[in-house]
């Protein structure tokens, strides 16, 4: 009988639980990095409808909609390392948290993300009298999410730019388990955005016949 089994205590970390604890957290750093490249593609599309949203709202409508799956999914990947680190996960602990400044930014950025994108929808089906709230809400956390997200880009600019790529890449792809689910996982978030975006397009012909004309 082995001696752990005999005294009841768990036996000790051997190899192969180890390997999964370096491909569990890898595997849950290169998801939050394709997420974040994603996520930037769309933001910057996202930023020139912004430049020119009276004649750009429809694609404005499309491309925020297109932003809430990935958007979701990156929350839970982070909310995942997270939870994982301050629960005490032997492996998480190791790898470390974000700088300082990163983790108080990290809450500011998840709020007004939320904030900006409910407003964002519900100005599209909240009644034309409840729409000058709705607004307000919506400017006032693009400004407050748009200082914290500037930071937040930056902070992590240079991890996602090099884990971003290598679940694609037929080189490091095959260095960490799981790269195939990780690729759907990210196009399927992309994907899932695209009905979102096309049934609230549709609503922005109605919102525009309905809104006061602006002074």
């Amino acid at each position: 009988m082995d001696r752990s089994t005999a005294t009841g205590s768990s036996p000790p970390r051997g190899p192969r639980r180890a390997d999964a604890d370096h491909h569990g957290v890898a595997g849950n750093a290169r998801l939050t990095a394709g997420l974040a490249a994603v996520l930037f593609v769309l933001l910057a599309a996202e930023g020139v409808t912004v430049l020119k949203v009276g004649t750009l709202l429809g694609a404005h409508v499309f491309i925020g909609m297109l932003l809430v799956p990935p958007v979701a999914v990156k929350i839970a990947s982070t909310g995942y390392r997270f939870s994982r680190y301050y629960l005490g996960s032997p492996p998480y602990r190791r790898k470390g948290p974000p700088p300082p400044l990163l983790r108080l930014l990290g809450p500011v950025v998840v709020v007004s993300t939320v904030v900006l994108l409910a407003s964002g929808v519900a100005l599209l089906l909240v009644a034309p009298g409840q729409r000058a709230e709705m607004l307000l809400a919506h400017k006032a956390s693009f400004v407050v999410w748009f200082g914290a997200m500037t930071l937040h880009v930056l902070g992590h600019l240079l991890e996602t730019a090099r884990l971003a790529p290598q679940d694609w890449l037929r080189r490091t792809r095959v260095e960490v388990r799981g790269a195939r689910v990780r690729q759907w996982i990210i196009a399927a978030s992309v994907a899932a955005g695209i009905p979102l975006g096309l049934a609230l397009v549709g609503r922005v012909g109605t919102w525009l016949a309905t809104s006061p004309p602006s002074h």
